[in-house]
Parts: C-alpha cells; structure tokens; sequence
C-alpha cells in the first residue's frame, strides 16, 4: 500500500493502550486497508497497530529514571521519523506520552503532515510551559476532560472534548456482588484493593508502603480483606515478594473487577483514581517517586492537588498523600476514618458521581475519529 494510505499513531504508557485500541478499531471500520504503523500497546496491536517496539520497554516514569534508556529512546525516535518520511502518512496521532511524543512533533512538523494529540500532556499542570510548543506543533488537541477544552481554547489552540475512554472501558463490568464473586470468591466483610501502579517502577515504590499498612487496618477493623490488583505485563512473582507472609489477594488481569468488589481503595495517583471514581469507590491517592524526580516535579508542577479526582473536582475530596506523607501509619488512619465514618463515606461517594458526571457520556473513540476526519479524511 502506498503512502497515502497510512496513519502513524504512537502511545508509549499503558494506560493510553484502551483509548488507543478504540481509536484505531474506529479507523479500521471506516477504513479497512489502511496500514497504522507506530507505538503502542498489546490492545493496540490485536486491533491492528503494526509495532515499531516492544511495548514493554516503552513505559519508563520519572526525569532520572529516564536516563538510562535514553539511548534507546533516540534510536527509537529517528526509526520512527524515517519510517514517516518513508511512508507519507496521511496523519501523524499522538497519545499522551509528552516526553517522548513532543520530540517527534517537532521532527514531523516540517514534513508538513497533520499532528493530532489525543489525550492532552498534563501542561496546565507545569505551568503551561508547553503551550507554545504544543501550538506550533499541533493542529487539533483532542482532550479527554472538560477542562482542558476551555484551557486550550482560551491560548489559541484548536481543541475538541471527546469525553474520557474510560467511559467505554468499564461498562461491561457488573455489579459489585458479581464483581466480589469473581475476584474474591467467599470472602465476607469490607474489602480493600490495592492500586500500585501499571508500571513495575510504581509498583516497587507503592505497594510496600501499601503492604506495611494493611497490618495496621486490621488491628483497628475487624473482618476486613485485602486484594492487590496485578498488572499482567508485571508478574506476579514481584507482588508477592513484596507482600511477603501478608494475607493479601493478588488478583491479575482484572483491576476492574477488583476496583468494582472494593469498599475502599488505595491507589498511585494518576489514571487509576478516575478508574476508582468512576465505580464512585472512596479512595486514598499516593505517590512516591524518587528523591531527584520529586524535587524537579515540586519546582515545576504549580498544582496543589495531583489526583486527577481532585484535579477534576476542583477541590480535594479523597486525601492525599505524597512523598514522605504516605506512610503506613498515615494511610491507615485515613482508611480506618473513611471506613468508619458513614458520613464522609456517604458524602465522597456523592462528590465522586459528580466527577463521573464530567467524563463524557461513552463513544470516546468514535468521537475522537470523527474529530480526525474532519481535519484529515483518511478513507
């Protein structure tokens, strides 16, 4: 196939493979001979993605952790550059992955080929000191929270909402009862899953702290269970050596379901606390990270929450916990406070429907589609 007949896309963390997989099963309904080469994950490539990379070697998190790969990262970027010169692609789709999608931006805009990013690199976040690259490189954000519409709007730059894709990913779990059944068959009282991270750098830094807190939970709740949900890319040899003799579930392949049968949950920040609101499960948000990667995080990030809960919400309504803050103790007495004040519990569930009500209301990937062709017609 000719040139012409291609579309590049390139999303490098797990968490864009869904919102990425709709996207392209949008493309391939509307046009079904056309070739998409680039990055992405295993959702990705089963809908037909043709994968530059080993998906795996993608997810890298943090400033200092990046810089062992970054070799890597360069012979990556400039396969892909001649692969886009060699191939002409009708569009060049950029999912989130700003550090890495940025850089190839700037190749390709010379080429003359329309960029369209879809799921918006968190710049309102850094102070916007994105912005005016984002405006010379991009021709069309597409944006998955009401919010940054307006932001991108506002700084002359062409935005469209498409709603979040989480609003497709989850609409096939059941209901809670059948979600306990599946992930945590005969088990009675409260339950509460673990969230530590897609990637095994989070999961090492979060489910230890996770893990040293679940003793103290039980010394001050009777009849409670623990379930870690498990990435399947990440096995689960690890978790277990981190939990070590600890009566804590692993669950793998089935964050959903796990989020679902909670009564409460403890998760990383990022992408997972919208997972927990849109099943409106109270939540506490932590974040660890390296000594190096938090101080230049805390000197650029002009936010005063992180949760993208909270972040959506305008307000704190789940706790956070950050760098040295989240410990065992600390999460623990918010879990046991949560748990056994029927007020607060009640009054977060309310306030997280309210944060679900702001996702959109489905069809993501069509929507982020239509966005494209009207910009680009690919078929």
């Amino acid at each position: 196939m000719s040139g012409s007949g291609s579309i590049f896309i390139s999303a490098g963390d797990p968490s864009a493979d869904f919102p990425g997989k709709n996207l392209i099963d949008e493309i391939k309904r509307a046009c079904p001979e056309i070739e998409i080469p680039g990055l992405g994950g295993p959702l990705m490539q089963e809908a037909g993605l043709q994968p530059l990379a080993d998906h795996k070697k993608l997810a890298v998190l943090g400033f200092w952790e990046v810089i062992p790969r970054c070799f890597f990262f360069r012979r990556l970027l400039e396969q892909s550059v001649n692969l886009i010169k060699e191939k002409r692609p009708k569009a060049v789709i950029l999912i989130d992955y700003p550090g890495f999608n940025l850089r190839l931006a700037a190749r390709v805009k010379p080429l003359g080929i329309p960029i369209i990013y879809y799921i918006s690199p968190q710049i309102w976040a850094w102070g916007g000191k994105r912005i005016r690259t984002i405006r010379e490189l991009v021709d069309l954000m597409l944006v998955i929270f009401p919010f940054e519409e307006k932001f991108y709007k506002k700084r002359g730059i062409a935005a469209r909402f498409t709603g979040h894709p989480i609003m497709d990913r989850f609409e096939s779990v059941p209901d809670k009862k059948t979600c306990r059944e599946k992930v945590a068959p005969g088990m009675d009282g409260k339950i509460i899953t673990l969230l530590p991270g897609s990637r095994i750098q989070e999961v090492k830094r979060m489910l230890p702290v996770m893990a040293d807190s679940t003793e103290i939970i039980r010394q001050k709740i009777n009849n409670v269970r623990f379930i870690v949900a498990a990435v399947e890319s990440i096995g689960t040899e690890i978790y277990a050596k981190i939990i070590g003799g600890r009566e804590i579930t692993i669950v793998s392949g089935k964050t959903p379901e796990a989020i679902c049968a909670s009564d409460l949950v403890i998760t990383s920040s990022g992408t997972a606390t919208i997972e927990a609101a849109y099943f409106t499960r109270p939540m506490i948000v932590i974040y660890k990270t390296g000594f190096l990667t938090y101080r230049i995080a805390r000197r650029l990030i002009k936010l005063d929450s992180i949760g993208m809960v909270n972040i959506v919400a305008g307000r704190n309504i789940v706790p956070e916990l950050i760098q040295r803050k989240a410990t065992a103790s600390s999460i623990a007495s918010h879990a046991v406070e949560i748990l056994q004040n029927q007020s607060r519990y009640d009054k977060i569930i309310r306030e997280l429907q309210q944060v679900r009500d702001k996702l959109g209301s489905g069809n993501a990937g069509r929507r982020a589609f239509d966005a494209v062709q009207e910009l680009v017609p690919l078929c």
